[in-house]
C-alpha cells in the first residue's frame, strides 16, 4: 500500500483505548447513543409544560425517539455477532453522527446569532435564526427585568451600622464599542468571550464521537470477516486472509444464507457504500483477528451450531493423506448383473 493510500484510508482501531476489546468499546458506544436519544423523550414532555418549540427542534426530538427504537432493536446483536444487524448498527451509527452534526451546526449558528444580537444595537428585537426566539427566552435575553452589565454597591455614610440608615447605589455600565455591533452576525457572536468555551467543549465531544464511530466500524468489519471465515470453514474450501485477492467474499452474496431475500439486498447495498473498507484485505488483518480470537471476544454463541464437524474432519484427513480409500467406480452395462450372479454362486 502506498503512503498516500495509508494516509487517506479510514483508521482501524484494534482495541478500545488500548485497554478493552472492540466489542466492549462498541457496547459502550451504543450505550452512550442510547442515553443521548433518551433526551428526545424529555424534549417532547416539555411540550406539556407549554414550551414553544420551533419546527427544527420538534423534528430533532421526533428523530431522537425513532433513533432510540432502532438502537434498542439492533444493540442486542452486538453479542450474537449477527452480520446483518451489526452492519445495520454501524451504518446507522455513522448516519446518526451526520444528522447530529447537522443539528449541532444549525443550533450553534442560531445561538451565536442570539448572543451577537444581545451585544448589538438591535437588542430586544426578534431573535434571528431557526429556533432563536426559544433560545433567547430560555437564556433570559428577551425583555430582561434588568439590563446592566456591571453592578456596583456602595455603602452610605453610616457604613452599614446596624440600626442606622444606609444607602445602596447601583450603576449600569454600557458595553464598550469593541464588544457591540450594529447588527447581529455569526462572526461577532463567535468572538464573544463565552463562545470560546462552548466551541472547545463541542469540538472535544465530537472528537470522542468520531473515535467511537471508528471503534464501531472496526468491530463490525471484524464480525463480517469472521462470518466469512466460518462460511468457508464449513464448506470444503479453506479461507485465508493472506490470499492474493484484494477482497474477501461478500457475506451477503446470493449463494450465502445471509444473502437471501430483503435482508440480502439490504446487506449488499450497505456493503456497496464502502466495499473497500468492509471487504478489503490488508496486511495485518490476520494478526489482530487472531488476537481478538485469543481474547475470546469473537467466540460464537453457545446456542448456535455453526460448524459441521464431519465436513471439517473429512477435509483434514483428505489433506493429510490418512482418509479412507476412494470409492469404487460405478459398474456399467451388464457387469453389475454378472457380479451379483457370481456372488450368489460363491455363497452356495
Amino acid at each position: 500500500m502506498s503512503i498516500a493510500s495509508r494516509l487517506l484510508r479510514i483508521p482501524r482501531p484494534k482495541t478500545f483505548l488500548y485497554l478493552m476489546s472492540l466489542r466492549t468499546g462498541t457496547e459502550l458506544s451504543t450505550l452512550s447513543l442510547l442515553l443521548n436519544k433518551v433526551s428526545g423523550l424529555y424534549g417532547l414532555l416539555a411540550l406539556l409544560t407549554g414550551l414553544h418549540l420551533s419546527p427544527l427542534q420538534l423534528s430533532m426530538y421526533i428523530y431522537s425517539i425513532l433513533a432510540l427504537m432502532i438502537v434498542i432493536v439492533l444493540a442486542p446483536h452486538i453479542r450474537t455477532m449477527s452480520p446483518f444487524h451489526c452492519l445495520a448498527l454501524a451504518t446507522f451509527y455513522v448516519l446518526d453522527s451526520l444528522v447530529n452534526a447537522a443539528y449541532t451546526a444549525a443550533f450553534a449558528i442560531t445561538w451565536f446569532l442570539v448572543l451577537s444580537q444581545h451585544y448589538s444595537d438591535k437588542k430586544g428585537e426578534n431573535a434571528p435564526g431557526v429556533g432563536g426566539q426559544t433560545m433567547s427566552d430560555t437564556g433570559g435575553y428577551s425583555n430582561p427585568e434588568y439590563n446592566v452589565s456591571h453592578v456596583g454597591v456602595a455603602a452610605g455614610p453610616d457604613q452599614g451600622i446596624p440600626g442606622e440608615k444606609s444607602e445602596a447605589i447601583t450603576s449600569g455600565v454600557a458595553g464598550s464599542p469593541a464588544s457591540t455591533a450594529a447588527s447581529p452576525s455569526l462572526g461577532h457572536g463567535v468572538l464573544q468571550s463565552e463562545s470560546i468555551s462552548s466551541i472547545v467543549v463541542i469540538c472535544a465531544l465530537w472528537a470522542i464521537r468520531v473515535y467511537m464511530c471508528l471503534v464501531v466500524l472496526s468491530y463490525v468489519r471484524l464480525v463480517l470477516r469472521r462470518h466469512v471465515a466460518d462460511l468457508s470453514r464449513n464448506s470444503t474450501q479453506l479461507y485465508t486472509l493472506g490470499k492474493p485477492s484484494a477482497y474477501i467474499e461478500n457475506p451477503f452474496a446470493v449463494h450465502f444464507p445471509e444473502g437471501k431475500g430483503l435482508k440480502g439486498r439490504l446487506g449488499r447495498a450497505m456493503i456497496a457504500v464502502a466495499r473497500g473498507y468492509w471487504l478489503g484485505s490488508e496486511d495485518g488483518d490476520d494478526v489482530w483477528i487472531n488476537e481478538e480470537l485469543a481474547m475470546g471476544s469473537l467466540r460464537k454463541p453457545v446456542g448456535g451450531q455453526t460448524e459441521v464437524p464431519g465436513v471439517v474432519e473429512r477435509e483434514r484427513r483428505r489433506r493429510s493423506g490418512t482418509g479412507p480409500p476412494p470409492p469404487m467406480p460405478p459398474l456399467q452395462g451388464g457387469q453389475g448383473q454378472h457380479l451379483r450372479v457370481q456372488e450368489v454362486r460363491e455363497g452356495k
